[in-house]
């Protein structure tokens, strides 16, 4: 039974009041879906944010960290309210088949063309955070305090929020009291989840380079093959979960690629693997990354590779640990304003950079979730077994229904928000 808040019927009202029209927006959200742009070149969406933050008066600052955006309302005496929301798209191409679906092909930082997609639902991120800040302003007569909406670059990389931060973030804009943020799931549209404690794992990525010493692949016995090598690597990296990680504790180890050579006949030099790692306990964290470099050290000694393994962090980002007491008062609002469509939230090992903005000011924080997936689909799905088979976040398939998506995402920003704010009447 969700909790109650008892302004509710108040809070209600206001949302109700002051949101905005719902079709203007919707043709927002398809322009940017249309439009999706890497992590750290994200011109076109930061330039449509800031635009729209000066339609509004908002104190604006622009291109921090890269293409991060800020802007600040001060609305009299208050706390001080952090809205994020994250702007960049991903490499790959869009199979939804809706109208408004991504062609888009852009250079990645390689200068590689790559197909991009908004993939993740980022652009329901910023179409709503735009609405939500829309009917915040608009509202302003109800609630005294301070706004402050960031729009974060390169979330997909896990550097955005450290760019910010690192570029003198909370050097333009004040430091919040408490920091909120929403990401778009594969839940039932018009479903809000918000749990206390662990949300998302700490994410880790390694770049990896084994030497081995090429030759012909008529001749073996001349070589020292790396292939051989980053084989055993990633078929023994897959013990360390079952046999180092306590039962009960959260980790993955994955290996996303293996590159080597280009031709049947010839033993290469060099063999590039990329290792992702997720882990929620930082002693866990710890003890995963120490198992992963032994691994790799001990194969490399045990296939005579020539040097030694070059092993470089790419990612390194916290577990999002959201905040206790500002989720039983989130709980009060939400499951007021929501409730039957309040849900439990399913675990997930997915990873953020979110949570940075908060702790580099010693901030408390909560991310919560709200479902995409058309009702009828998930209703039809969940009743034959087959939820699981519903495209989610990352697939090329993921196209979450406009509504109720967007309204749930714009009420929920804004009662997260009214939540810590100072109501008036």
């Amino acid at each position: 039974m969700p909790l109650k808040d008892p302004n509710d019927g108040a809070l209600r009202a206001l949302i109700e009041k002051y949101r905005p029209e719902m079709r203007t927006f919707e043709g927002f959200y398809r322009n940017l879906h249309s439009f999706p742009e890497l992590s750290g070149q994200e011109e076109r969406t930061s330039t449509t944010a800031a635009e729209y933050l000066n339609s509004l008066d908002f104190e604006v600052h622009t291109h921090i960290g890269g293409y991060g955006v800020a802007g600040v309302f001060r609305n009299g005496d208050g706390p001080t309210v952090l809205l994020r929301a994250d702007m960049d798209a991903l490499p790959m191409e869009e199979e939804t088949g809706v109208p408004y679906a991504s062609t888009r092909v852009m250079k990645d930082r390689n200068g590689v063309e790559r197909p991009v997609a908004h993939a993740c639902g980022h652009d329901f991120h910023v179409t709503a955070m735009v609405a939500a800040t829309s009917l915040l302003h608009s509202a302003k007569e109800e609630w005294g305090g301070t706004l402050v909406v960031v729009f974060q670059p390169s979330e997909e990389e896990l550097n955005g929020a450290k760019g910010m931060i690192d570029d003198g973030l909370y050097g333009k804009i004040p430091k919040p009291d408490v920091v909120l943020a929403q990401h778009v799931l594969k839940m039932r549209a018009g479903s809000v989840s918000v749990k206390s404690g662990r949300l998302l794992t700490a994410a880790d990525a390694f770049d990896v380079r084994i030497y081995g010493r090429g030759g012909h692949g008529s001749a073996p016995h001349t070589t020292v093959d790396p292939i051989l090598i980053g084989a055993s690597i990633v078929t023994r990296l897959q013990g360390i979960v079952s046999r180092e990680v306590a039962p009960g504790e959260t980790a993955v180890v994955s290996c996303g690629s293996i590159q080597s050579g280009h031709a049947s006949n010839i033993i290469p030099s060099v063999l590039d693997l990329k290792l992702n790692v997720r882990t929620y306990d930082k002693k866990v964290r710890k003890n995963v990354i120490a198992s992963i470099k032994r691994i790799i050290e001990a194969e490399c000694h045990a296939g005579r590779a020539v040097k030694d393994a070059r092993v470089e962090c790419s990612i390194s980002s916290p577990a999002t640990i959201n905040d206790d007491e500002m989720v039983e008062q989130l709980k009060g609002t939400f499951g007021s304003y929501f409730e039957e469509n309040m849900v439990e939230p399913e675990p997930a090992t997915a990873s953020e950079d979110f949570s940075l903005l908060a702790t580099a000011v010693g901030a408390p924080y909560v991310m919560w979730t709200f479902g995409g997936i058309d009702e009828k689909k998930w209703d039809e799905a969940e009743a034959n077994g087959t939820l699981n088979e519903l495209p989610g976040n990352h697939s090329p398939y993921f196209a979450p229904a406009l509504q109720p998506t967007l309204r749930t995402g714009v009420d929920a920003m804004a009662i997260g928000a009214l939540t810590f704010l100072r109501r008036k009447n």
